[in-house]
């Protein structure tokens, strides 16, 4: 983590990045099981870009670079399904 960023959090860091672990888990069960792909999809990328944003250029960075295209492709990718009415039927 870069300094300037450390200055600005108001909790230690060890609690920082145990809510960061405990959100990439919570993303990795809620994609796992299917649940609103595309809101957790988001949540995801926009975690990961802050990631890379505070952390800088790290051997880690290539991973969460991939793991970010991941993430955008899998929210272009899932129909929104907020208001949705049954899927018309054919026949």
């Amino acid at each position: 983590m870069k300094p300037w960023v450390a200055g600005l959090l108001p909790i230690p860091i060890a609690q920082v990045m145990m809510g960061t672990a405990i959100l990439d888990i919570a993303i990795g069960v809620f994609l796992l099981i299917n649940f609103l792909s595309r809101l957790t999809a988001i949540v995801g990328a926009i975690h990961l870009a802050v990631i890379l944003i505070v952390s800088g250029i790290t051997d880690i960075t290539v991973r969460d670079i991939g793991l970010l295209a991941g993430m955008l492709a899998l929210m272009i990718d899932s129909p929104p399904r907020l208001g949705e009415a049954d899927p018309p039927r054919l026949g």
